[in-house]
């Protein structure tokens, strides 16, 4: 993994460049317009960049531990695909339940009476179904198809959906971080970074809703880094996935 990665290494079938020059990644920061983000990281055409942790430098040796190691199965793909495909499938968990949970409250008279929570629905609608589309428009071809879902009642009743959300979004955080040594590419690095920083001002936020019940950060000063397997059967124990 210290070696450097070229494209094609990553890029089974030139997915990932395809669809670089096809929607160029777009990311909205501060008002800049980041079109073509690829293309500047240096990723779309094929130029080398380095391999190895991308976040090293950030994460406490002795916070992420042997778990935080576990790649995704190969089912979701090669290398940084995989990675990719296994964030898309957890951003399209989360994307489908906060859509869910605003047409419910929506159509039914609104089951959410608590102000705050009304606006963390607003922004997490918002900003899920942008990390989908973001995820997507990178792997092109290779983007995992979105499952089926059933969230059990976890969409129609303010408590349920609060906590529902605290456990999503914080299982989110630790999934990105849990995948920080495998990324090879420096641009799929970029991308998680910009999401995982969403993920975690999420948590914090219905964390401060909940007031202290679990807590903005339960784990204390560090986040903790879990492996796919680890997040996959949280993931599955929820019965919320039914396919896939």
């Amino acid at each position: 993994m210290g070696s450097d990665l070229r494209i094609e290494d990553i890029d089974v079938d030139g997915a990932v460049r395809d669809s670089a020059e096809r929607t160029s990644f777009q990311l909205e920061r501060d008002g800049d317009t980041r079109g073509g983000f690829l293309k500047k990281a240096g990723l779309a055409g094929g130029a080398v960049v380095g391999g190895g942790a991308i976040l090293g430098g950030l994460v406490p040796g002795t916070a992420l531990g042997a778990d935080g190691a576990d790649r995704p199965p190969k089912s979701f793909g090669k290398g940084d695909i995989g990675i990719l495909n296994y964030a898309l499938t957890l951003e399209y968990l989360e994307a489908e339940f906060y859509k869910e949970a605003k047409r419910n409250d929506d159509e039914g008279g609104g089951f959410i009476t608590d102000k705050d929570t009304r606006e963390f629905l607003e922004a997490t609608v918002r900003d899920e179904k942008a990390h989908v589309k973001a995820l997507k428009d990178v792997l092109g071809n290779k983007a995992a198809k979105k499952p089926n879902f059933d969230f059990r009642g976890t969409t129609s009743d303010q408590e349920k959906f609060q906590r529902t959300s605290f456990k999503l979004e914080n299982a989110g955080v630790s999934a990105y971080l849990g995948q920080a040594y495998n990324i090879e590419s420096k641009a799929v690095g970029k991308a998680a970074l910009s999401i995982v920083t969403i993920e975690g001002r999420h948590a914090g936020l219905i964390g401060q809703i909940l007031r202290g019940v679990d807590g903005i950060a339960p784990n204390g000063p560090f986040d903790q880094p879990l492996g796919a397997k680890r997040i996959l059967r949280r993931v599955k124990k929820t019965g919320f996935i039914q396919n896939g």
